[in-house]
């Protein structure tokens, strides 16, 4: 039997090469087969790598928290200055620590796609554009002793073209901002797609967030924010020539840091000095 099925194979190659090189048939078998040793290589190579890729999508996200919180390499490895966070799962509708989910495994864009793990946004809720949301976030807490010195909060939220996902952190206040940074979005590279200009981040630093009756007070503006005025420590410029995504970036921190978002955790901390 195997013999036979040799014989055919043998046949079936003798009789391609037969062909002359411009047979149709001979083009059509020979495209097919080369479409099939190639995806079986990619196949081969995509599962092979797929550990490292996680690998560096981990190391990047670690890279960008540190980023945001101002925090330089000075001869540390990644994860010797990655130490420095402590890393929390929070009950976003509580603002309560939870302790039963482990943060080294947890996702929360799965969370938000899974229904027993996320909720449906409404219209109004919905400001950022993200339509469900994860019951539980991820906080990094920058921690020196017992003393918290910065909360790095994972935001998301839909700009022009995509959903721009990043890190803001907050001094230990919870109400002023140590700084912003994306690190996923598909924006108009020149004009949304400036909100990565380090001048445009700069801008950032030292903005409040609440006003002293907890409410929320911070926007991203058309145009630049005159120094001195009031209200001018609540205010950031806007992108010039990208009023949809300074007004997504805007909705986005608008969100994240309402009672529908980081809103309970932030309260129970500023409650909790």
């Amino acid at each position: 039997m195997s013999d036979n099925h040799s014989n055919q194979e043998s046949g079936f190659i003798a009789e391609l090469l037969s062909l002359p090189n411009d047979s149709t048939k001979k083009t059509i078998i020979v495209a097919l087969l080369l479409c099939l040793v190639c995806s079986i290589l990619v196949s081969a190579a995509a599962v092979a790598l797929k550990p490292l890729q996680i690998s560096n999508k981990k190391a990047d996200i670690k890279r960008n928290i540190l980023a945001v919180a101002g925090l330089q390499a000075n001869g540390k490895s990644l994860d010797e200055l990655f130490q420095q966070f402590e890393v929390k799962i929070v009950d976003l509708e509580t603002g309560e620590f939870v302790d039963d989910i482990d943060p080294a495994s947890f996702d929360q864009r799965k969370a938000a796609s899974d229904p027993s793990m996320s909720i449906k946004l409404s219209g109004d809720q919905d400001i950022a554009g993200i339509g469900h949301r994860s019951k539980y976030a991820k906080v990094y807490l920058l921690k020196e002793g017992d003393q918290i010195k910065q909360i790095v909060l994972p935001v998301h939220g839909y700009g022009l073209w995509s959903t721009l996902y990043g890190f803001l952190s907050l001094e230990s206040d919870g109400n002023t901002i140590k700084g912003l940074k994306f690190y996923e979005h598909a924006e108009t590279p020149g004009l949304g797609g400036e909100v990565d200009n380090p001048k445009w981040q700069a801008k950032w630093v030292g903005k409040k967030i609440f006003d002293g009756k907890d409410q929320f007070r911070f926007k991203v503006i058309r145009g630049q924010v005159v120094p001195g005025v009031s209200g001018a420590e609540y205010q950031v410029d806007g992108l010039s020539g990208a009023t949809l995504t300074s007004k997504g970036v805007s909705n986005m921190i608008h969100y994240w840091l309402s009672d529908d978002g980081f809103g309970p955790f932030l309260k129970k901390l500023r409650s909790e000095g």
